[in-house]
């Protein structure tokens, strides 16, 4: 699967806050060595930078294209590409931070504890996932791939691991001194037409139009389009509110 960073950075403000609001939770003061998870197109590596400025940065990505966006944002970071759930680093971390990546990774029940081992004593291991698969934009997504049209195509999809607190706190538990697991609803405020499909485009609906070519795709799109636009209306005003949940996770290494 490949990502389009400019697609991605329509909303460079909205999906850059919940990288912010973890990263203010993070207790780590003069981390030496920090890298972020799925940097994308580095903008959460950039708040990093920004945090401390002194410590040895690293922005791993599996896509080559958003790496190559990353190295053009001016962040002062080495930039590794790679498959973060086959990576192993060479040295722990003082810090390991991810923001909207792990939903992508499966088996986090043996994913996780091997992430703590990457983390020096006392250091952290802090991340946040969407956790938004039951609302309507997830929900239509999955009927419309269920269409005859081109359900075969897209019935191997893989779908986003489904984050939960409580589950997150057992696996992490036996390797953590302290534990700050949190939810928040961001009420986002969309500009423009179709702007729930804009969102989607460059996340979550990936996989599905890239496994269709041609008039199949326009199908698919156009079909998605009409169910988001009447479960998400455009108000009055131009804009349309798409609700979206995520959920946070700071792990200190005992």
């Amino acid at each position: 699967m490949t990502w389009n960073p400019d697609v991605y950075l329509t909303f460079a403000d909205q999906r850059t806050r919940p990288a912010a609001d973890l990263l203010a939770r993070v207790p780590a003061q003069h981390p030496e060595n920090v890298i972020d998870l799925g940097c994308g197109p580095g903008n959460s590596t950039g708040l990093l930078a920004a945090r401390w400025p002194k410590a040895q940065l690293e922005g791993l990505d599996s896509s080559a294209e958003m790496l190559a966006e990353a190295g053009k944002s001016g962040v002062a970071a080495e930039w590794v590409l790679a498959d973060l759930a086959r990576w192993t680093p060479k040295t722990p971390y003082d810090v390991i931070f991810s923001n909207a990546t792990f939903q992508w990774v499966p088996d986090q029940a043996a994913l996780f504890p091997k992430m703590m081992t990457f983390v020096k004593p006392g250091g952290v291991f802090a991340f946040q996932v969407p956790v938004n698969y039951d609302a309507p934009s997830h929900v239509l997504m999955r009927e419309t791939a269920n269409d005859p049209r081109w359900r075969e195509k897209l019935k191997s999809m893989r779908e986003i691991e489904r984050g939960k607190a409580d589950a997150y706190y057992g696996i992490l538990k036996p390797h953590a001194a302290s534990l700050d697991i949190w939810k928040t609803e961001y009420l986002q405020i969309l500009e423009g037409e179709d702007a729930v499909y804009r969102w989607v485009s460059g996340t979550g609906l990936r996989p599905f139009v890239q496994a269709l070519e041609g008039a199949e795709r326009e199908a698919f799109i156009a079909a998605y389009k009409a169910k988001l636009n009447q479960a998400y209306p455009r108000r009055a005003d131009g804009v349309t509110l798409f609700p979206f949940e995520r959920l946070f996770v700071v792990a200190v290494k005992a």
